[in-house]
């Protein structure tokens, strides 16, 4: 793993992120270093990830202008999302979302594409330097609806347990979607699950953050799950987690919901 900047004028740049992730700075790019690992690239589009050597899938990166982000801006469905109806969006109310699992900040977009107040914790470095380039960019998009949505998401590079332990008002609503463990199946994982697999692992502690969420939430939690996978409460018998008061469930995706008080 390393650092590849493409353009001297980003020197300095890819030097602050040397050492934020302390990760080395190197001179050969990604599709001459022997194949099977990863790093970083810095251009002047971007901040992107690249599997190494020749033929490999494109690079992971955060793009809230263009691509998948921007198609569902456009065409999402609005308040009809599952995701909408599981936070709890009605009427005019939005609620402040604390999201505990932000990764790549897609879900958080997509809520603050709806009018939602937006406070998302990324505890891994590295994807939280890919979360933080996008925003940053996007932040400076000449599109003024664009830089709204923008402006009500916030970034923190956080421990999520550690962070609700120390929280001192609740958060409206408490969203989480902890990495699943890698599938056993032969069905081929998209390049972000299996590039983030590789380098981050899954979230192991998941039972121990919707405890913390329960904890904290004002009104409701939700967990984002597999279709299929089992209930946190399943999955971590031994923590007797309370079991989902709602289930919203789609095609390959569920959305546990746990209320705790009516909303306005």
């Amino acid at each position: 793993m390393g650092i590849y900047c493409q353009a001297s004028v980003l020197a300095t740049q890819a030097h602050e992120l040397s050492a934020f992730l302390d990760l080395p700075l190197r001179k050969a790019s990604p599709e001459i270093v022997d194949a099977g690992h990863f790093m970083l690239v810095l251009s002047d589009q971007g901040l992107q990830l690249q599997e190494t050597g020749k033929k490999v899938p494109g690079p992971i990166w955060v793009d809230f202008a263009h691509g998948a982000n921007a198609h569902r801006r456009q065409y999402g469905g609005g308040k009809g999302q599952m995701i909408a109806k599981a936070v709890g969006l009605k009427g005019s109310y939005r609620p402040h979302v604390l999201d505990v699992t932000a990764g790549l900040g897609q879900d958080a977009f997509v809520l603050s594409t709806l009018g939602c107040q937006m406070t998302i914790l990324e505890r891994s470095a590295l994807i939280y330097v890919l979360l933080r380039d996008g925003l940053e960019r996007a932040a400076l998009s000449i599109d003024g609806e664009l830089q709204q949505i923008i402006s009500r998401i916030t970034v923190h590079h956080y421990d999520s347990i550690k962070y609700l332990a120390d929280l001192q008002e609740s958060a409206d609503v408490v969203y989480l979607d902890p990495m699943f463990p890698e599938r056993n199946s032969k069905a081929e994982v998209n390049k972000n699950m299996k590039a983030f697999h590789s380098l981050v692992g899954a979230d192991s502690d998941a039972g121990n953050l919707l405890l913390a969420a329960l904890d904290k939430a004002r009104y409701r939690v939700v967990v984002k799950r597999p279709r299929k996978a089992p209930s946190l409460d399943m999955q971590y018998p031994e923590l007797s987690l309370p079991t989902p008061g709602i289930v919203f469930e789609g095609k390959s995706t569920r959305y546990d919901v746990y209320p705790l008080k009516k909303m306005p």
